[in-house]
């Protein structure tokens, strides 16, 4: 080998040591470390049960609202939309994984924008992750609102129904680790499926006699976004795959979690959106457990309330892991049962909790206010910033351009990536602001606190 090959080896081999050096000096690597003698232990997750909890995270919210979407859109694009998103989904949670495990030391989005675009990356994707988390809880309250309602024939006010579901809520993002969560995470995926089947059950013995169901539905853009972002954000819980990763004994069978989710998710959504869809018709609303008859809907609603209040823990207690882990990653109050600890913790918690409250009772655009944040953040988060990540580790690990040319077809595939990303989040923030501005014009926002 020529002297000059062996200086080029050697040139590539301290630039990769001083990148890893460099990712040591600002975090440490494998983010929990080594836990044998700690009190609390983090890794502990398995990957079947970080399955379980990415499907009680993401499969209420989306299942319920794509009937609605069919109804707009038509059966086959809807279905061979919900279909190509759900393979899309699965690619992505590849590159994501891929990415952590090249960077152990990474555990929330905003550590990957550090990795990728410095201290302003960090900060934006780090707010990113807490806000989505936060109103997605919001989201989730909502769902609970109106499913206590349906359930007491509305007899008290709907801010006292939101207050009542977000103290179970509450309750359940306390514990420290995703373990604490996991295995009741069992009972609430088993409630939305068991839901689901209901649902549809339900509305095959009494489907409306005058339903249109269209296989293919003519629209304009701004109708038929409107309606695709159901199915597009139904596989938005790319968010807190790190944040999961980083608590599994065997990060390397991530992929495992993610292929479960992702084929339980598509197969489920198809079947429930088509079948509700089909026996409901272009009537069907959203959440469609509302379009039931009243003692279904009751009874479709009381077995998915588990559910939906796991989902509303789940991302509080993701909102608030990003901050905590942040502030005591080197310390000992990360792993012990310290009094400081535990009271930052809970304050935490407390306020995610709080925010997510406030912001569902308190302000009248708040369902556009999640459509602004699932386009700004769950959008790239779930599909435009996976291509981000393998573009940046070839690239760095590799010669550069000519890596990206070497694999041409894995670069136009992740290059691709970002710009449906892209498109997704502006196509995405432009249906949604125009929806504020003609909900403001024709006065159809409600008051804040309403009854």
């Amino acid at each position: 080998m020529s002297k000059t090959a062996i200086n080029e080896m050697q040139q590539q081999v301290d630039a990769y040591e001083k990148r890893g050096s460099d990712a040591s000096e600002n975090s440490t690597a494998d983010v929990f470390g080594k836990e044998e003698q700690h009190d609390i232990k983090y890794k502990r997750l398995s990957w079947p049960l970080v399955a379980i909890l990415m499907i009680a995270e993401i499969v209420s919210n989306g299942m319920l609202s794509l009937p609605s979407s069919l109804a707009v859109i038509g059966m086959i694009p809807g279905l061979i939309l919900i279909i190509f998103l759900g393979v899309f989904a699965t690619y992505t949670s590849w590159l994501l994984v891929e990415f952590k495990l090249r960077h152990p030391e990474v555990h929330t989005m905003g550590e990957a924008g550090y990795i990728m675009f410095g201290p302003v990356g960090r900060e934006i994707m780090a707010f990113g992750t807490c806000c989505f988390a936060i109103f997605a809880c919001g989201g989730q309250l909502l769902a609970g609102q109106i499913a206590l309602a349906s359930l007491s024939n509305n007899k008290l006010c709907l801010t006292v129904y939101t207050a009542l579901f977000a103290i179970p809520t509450l309750l359940g993002s306390l514990p420290r680790t995703f373990h604490g969560l996991s295995w009741i995470s069992i009972g609430s995926v088993l409630s939305i499926f068991i839901a689901g089947i209901v649902g549809m059950a339900a509305s095959s013995v009494s489907p409306d006699p005058n339903r249109s169901v269209d296989m293919v539905v003519a629209s304009d853009f701004y109708t038929a976004f409107i309606s695709i972002t159901n199915p597009v954000f139904s596989f938005a819980g790319h968010f807190m795959f790190f944040v999961l990763v980083s608590e599994m004994k065997e990060p390397q069978h991530a992929m495992r979690a993610a292929y479960a989710l992702q084929s339980f998710a598509t197969i489920f959504y198809v079947i429930f959106a088509g079948v509700t869809y089909g026996y409901i018709g272009s009537t069907v609303t959203s959440p469609s457990f509302s379009s039931l008859s009243p003692y279904w809907q009751k009874v479709s609603w009381a077995i998915a309330l588990p559910n939906l209040i796991l989902a509303g823990s789940l991302y509080t207690h993701t909102a608030s892991k990003v901050i905590f882990v942040r502030i005591f990653r080197r310390s000992k109050h990360l792993h012990s049962h310290t009094a400081l600890g535990w009271g930052v913790w809970v304050s935490l918690v407390l306020i995610a909790n709080g925010l997510a409250f406030l912001l569902a009772v308190g302000v009248p655009i708040f369902n556009y206010l999640i459509g602004i944040a699932a386009s700004l953040f769950a959008a790239w988060f779930t599909y435009g910033i996976a291509g981000m990540f393998w573009l940046h580790d070839s690239y760095h690990d590799g010669s550069g351009f000519y890596a990206w040319k070497q694999k041409w077809a894995q670069a136009s595939l992740a290059i691709v990536t970002v710009v449906v990303g892209a498109f997704i989040s502006i196509a995405g923030l432009y249906v949604t602001i125009r929806g504020i501005v003609d909900a403001y014009a024709s006065n159809q926002l409600p008051s804040p606190f309403t009854c």
